[in-house]
């Protein structure tokens, strides 16, 4: 059988006053030079560049993830873009002391840096592309930017699982589920276009290899999980007047729960047509329980 079946528990990640946010949480953009520290009482220092100005921001208040509730929001970093000013009002930054030792937690995609705290919890930041344009078209300045992103976890990663089969016997076919300790990680709200509305909702961003669109990792699509299963499934057909964008490879990036770290999956295209293949893969979709998710 010439399809793919991976589980991955991997990577997986502004204002002068403290701010409140979601996500394996957005830091800033096009950042360099780029350092982390923690100390004793859980705060974390993220020292870089960015629009030719050296930054300093303190991140405290989070770690982990809560199931999606109506009830409360994510969890989520307070962040002070003046390196203490707007929690102690002094240059906090300038007295920080770092007790974070050399990281040795699980490995993640997009990793830039990381550190493991005296309390045993791993603090991480990643950096990747999550605004590039669909079906491989060329990106503006504002699209290409590399997200700096940071996370704070105890215990497991979130898990990414997707299997791919074939949409009409025809295109390639990805489907698969986003969990969190067990749990569906979804959203309750959402734009027509597929934007969360909540702090949970998470899109699953699928870069394609070598495709129609040109060589190398080019951005296919985004899309939701879907609500209360977690669960999703994306054909890579033709889109209006975009060709079908079919790669050799394909890759799924998705921001981490609460402040859990960004996870990524890769795998191989499925290859020709196999109807064997197909019928297992229809079996599969449909023990996901997902009434949106149907073999073909």
């Amino acid at each position: 059988m010439k399809r793919a079946s991976l589980g991955v528990l991997i990577v997986a990640v502004l204002g002068a006053l403290a701010s409140n946010a979601s996500a394996s949480q957005l830091v800033d953009r096009n950042a360099s030079a780029i350092k982390l520290e923690v100390n004793s009482k859980g705060e974390a220092l993220i020292t870089y560049k960015a629009q030719g100005k050296q930054k300093h921001v303190l991140a405290w208040g989070a770690v982990n993830a809560i199931a999606p509730t109506r009830s409360r929001q994510q969890l989520a970093f307070k962040l002070d873009y003046a390196g203490g000013w707007g929690k102690y009002h002094s240059d906090y930054w300038k007295t920080f002391e770092n007790s974070c030792g050399a990281y040795d937690g699980p490995k993640i995609a997009w990793f830039v840096t990381g550190c493991t705290a005296s309390d045993g919890s791993y603090w991480a930041l990643q950096a990747w592309q999550r605004m590039l344009p669909n079906y491989g078209v060329k990106a503006t300045a504002t699209q290409s930017v590399w997200e700096l992103r940071l996370s704070h976890w105890t215990g497991e990663l979130p898990v990414l699982t997707i299997d791919t089969d074939w949409a009409w016997h025809q295109w390639d076919h990805l489907f698969g589920t986003f969990t969190y300790n067990g749990q569906a990680v979804f959203g309750y709200k959402a734009t027509p276009g597929g934007n969360p509305l909540d702090t949970f909702g998470r899109n699953i961003y699928v870069d394609t290899f070598d495709s129609v669109y040109g060589k190398g990792w080019l951005r296919e699509n985004s899309f939701l999980t879907h609500t209360n299963t977690g669960a999703f499934c994306y054909s890579v057909n033709p889109h209006g007047s975009h060709p079908a964008g079919k790669g050799t490879q394909y890759r799924a990036t998705v921001e981490g729960p609460g402040v859990t770290p960004d996870v990524m999956w890769q795998g191989a295209a499925p290859g020709p047509y196999d109807k064997a293949a197909d019928l297992v893969a229809n079996d599969e979709i449909a023990q996901l329980g997902d009434g949106q998710c149907h073999g073909n």
